[in-house]
């Protein structure tokens, strides 16, 4: 018997979408081939040359006072590759702690966080391939319980000179090293593989973006008790007798069902050099942040890049419930910016 869908897999942080313009784009990021190390984030293939001496920070305003971030550097080495390095942290905040006959035993804290190291490189000179590879090393510390692991990401992108990128991403795999509980049993990450693509539509500002998660798992559903069964009667308390139409039409809606909460769309529209809007929608979390009979955006997310000076700023607006939305702020800048201005 099952519960829920959620709480199998531990360092569950991994799976978050951290950078600002991720966020704003439904987390489908991984296939976007551009001058900008917060993609190397999302799919470590992506790293390129242009992120020479690029630094980014990003911090995620969460639901509730939850709250994560990032934030990450690159270096470009000679012909050898590019090569990033970077800490993501996770803060649950203070918490009172009390035993079971409800006395204080002092205030703790609860967090998580994983170093990790990038390294991303053409297959040849004038190859459109990029493969890349990311290491993280994983703790985590909760009040007296702390757990320590290890995993990697392997990317795969291809690009044209008509702003055409799809890419292929494994991550989190690895495994548990000290679990939280001294148990035979290691918790499983969050693996994840994920296939995307982007397109420049020519002679149009806007780019559209698709991605495909959890290639390897189809059925993304699960039992949501708050919705009325419709297989029972609830006037006779019998089987519903349904046509062979029916069933049909019951067949292709869950099909459909199932085949969207795989999917993250969005866009990016160019309004000007240094501005850019977004917007995307992802249908899985649509589906399961929902609540029957209220009609609200859930899984819709959008924001903003803009460059000021020597800083590209990004924000991130993201709708989870009816209550709980999501912000992020990002600001990235290239050290070579400063050191010309000191020459």
């Amino acid at each position: 018997m099952f519960a829920q869908l959620g709480g199998t897999k531990t360092f569950s942080f991994l799976d978050l979408p951290v950078p600002a313009r991720s966020n704003a784009l439904g987390g489908a990021t991984i296939a976007i081939w551009d001058k900008d190390i917060n993609l190397g984030y999302s799919n470590p293939a992506l790293l390129n040359p242009s992120c020479d001496k690029q630094l980014a920070l990003n911090y995620v305003n969460y639901v509730s006072d939850l709250s994560y971030g990032n934030f990450m550097y690159a270096r470009q080495l000679k012909q050898y590759g590019t090569f990033a390095a970077g800490l993501q942290y996770f803060n649950y905040g203070k918490f009172d702690g009390r035993d079971e006959y409800d006395v204080e035993t002092g205030k703790f804290k609860a967090a998580d966080y994983s170093l990790n190291l990038s390294f991303a490189k053409t297959l040849d000179k004038d190859s459109a391939f990029s493969i890349g590879v990311a290491l993280k090393t994983i703790y985590s510390h909760y009040e007296v319980y702390d757990a320590f692991g290890s995993a990697f990401d392997v990317g795969l992108s291809y690009h044209n000179k008509k702003q055409f990128a799809v890419s292929i991403l494994a991550k989190n795999y690895g495994r548990v090293w000290d679990s939280y509980f001294y148990t035979s049993e290691k918790e499983k990450l969050p693996t994840n593989i994920q296939i995307g693509f982007s397109k420049k539509i020519p002679k149009a500002p806007f780019r559209v973006i698709f991605q495909y998660d959890q290639l390897l798992k189809w059925d993304l559903t699960y039992v949501n008790p708050q919705d009325p069964s419709t297989e029972i009667d609830p006037f006779t308390n019998k089987p519903i007798v349904k046509t062979p139409k029916q069933k049909r039409n019951e067949k292709v809606k869950t099909g459909l069902n199932k085949f969207g909460r795989h999917l993250t769309m969005g866009t990016e529209i160019i309004v000007g050099k240094n501005l850019t809007l977004r917007v995307a929608y992802n249908f899985r979390k649509g589906k399961e942040m929902a609540i029957p009979d209220v009609r609200k955006a859930n899984g819709l997310s959008l924001g903003f890049g803009v460059k000021v000076n020597k800083f590209h700023l990004d924000y991130a607006f993201s709708k989870f419930a009816l209550t709980g939305n999501s912000h992020t702020i990002g600001i990235t800048t290239n050290l070579n910016y400063f050191n010309k201005t000191a020459k």
